[in-house]
């Protein structure tokens, strides 16, 4: 994947978690639908690497390190009780700059072809999952905050040390 840094200058509003779910589900081949597990999986880790890229968080709402791993919450609620999402409830994807979609599309380019298992099962190895859930038992339910400093830490060191590839 790699991608060089960049401050996103051409920004008139933060977009919201919505908006970037609607680009990610836009971008699912066509006839195919995510689950909303994985959907969570893949936000983050649009905030995650777009904290690092861009140095600036994709969307203002908070990710919550939960059993299952990471969960915005308002996302959740958004798709609660359904399975399988083809297209976007709320949200638009014309409300990411250029910039904000070349991060999506990198990270959808690294992580799209993963099950949401498998990217669940990655979150719970990373530090910023771990931190949060710091002092819960396994599968407890929490309100942790994954801290967004957490993740530009961990992520930054990712991105010098191994280059993420798809």
């Amino acid at each position: 994947m790699p991608k060089q840094k960049r401050r996103i200058m051409d920004q008139k509003k933060k977009p919201s978690v919505f908006d970037v779910a609607a680009y990610i589900l836009e971008k699912q081949p066509k006839k195919r639908s995510i689950t909303a597990w994985k959907l969570q999986k893949l936000v983050y880790y649009c905030q995650a690497w777009g904290l690092v890229w861009d140095e600036s968080p994709l969307f203002n709402e908070k990710i919550f390190a939960w059993a299952n791993g990471p969960v915005v919450e308002e996302l959740y609620q958004l798709y609660k009780g359904l399975f399988q999402i083809e297209k976007s409830q709320k949200g638009s994807s014309e409300n990411l700059s250029e910039a904000q979609k070349d991060t999506v599309n990198h990270v959808l380019s690294a992580y799209g072809d993963k099950t949401a298992q498998w990217l669940s099962d990655l979150t719970h190895t990373e530090y910023p999952w771990i931190e949060a859930r710091e002092g819960m038992e396994i599968g407890e339910r929490g309100e942790n905050e994954i801290k967004l400093s957490t993740m530009y830490e961990y992520y930054s060191s990712i991105d010098s040390c191994h280059k993420i590839t798809s």
